[in-house]
């Protein structure tokens, strides 16, 4: 739900049902980086509540649009992150690492029970 005026789209504030601090924040952190963004903050009403608040204020273009590119910049960093650690998964997964290591459950509880 967007709250804001009718006559001044470059301001609003967002409220968001079933979030907290998690996305709250990472939204608050993408909306910085963009030099659109005069000011951006969140808040939680209630912590009993799942909602979070989000302030937005720009230098002219719709406060909407700014949110929504906003987002869309959070989808791309966590598709990025992802990507990156899958890759570190199977790269230690493939090394020799996992073997040395002796990992596996049945392993351990096999000298554990020799002892």
């Amino acid at each position: 739900m967007e709250h804001g005026s009718f006559t001044d789209n470059s301001a609003a504030t967002f409220s968001l049902t079933d979030e907290d601090h998690t996305l709250a924040n990472s939204v608050r952190f993408t909306l910085n980086q963009d030099p659109r963004v005069t000011f951006s903050g969140y808040s939680i009403p209630h912590p009993s509540q799942a909602r979070v608040n989000i302030r937005v204020q720009t230098t002219g273009d719709p406060a909407s649009e700014v949110l929504k590119d906003a987002c869309q910049d959070l989808m791309l960093m966590c598709r990025h992150v992802r990507s990156t650690f899958d890759k570190a998964v199977e790269d230690f997964k493939a090394s020799n690492a996992v073997k040395a290591m002796k990992i596996d459950s049945k392993d351990s509880s096999d000298s554990e029970e020799s002892e």
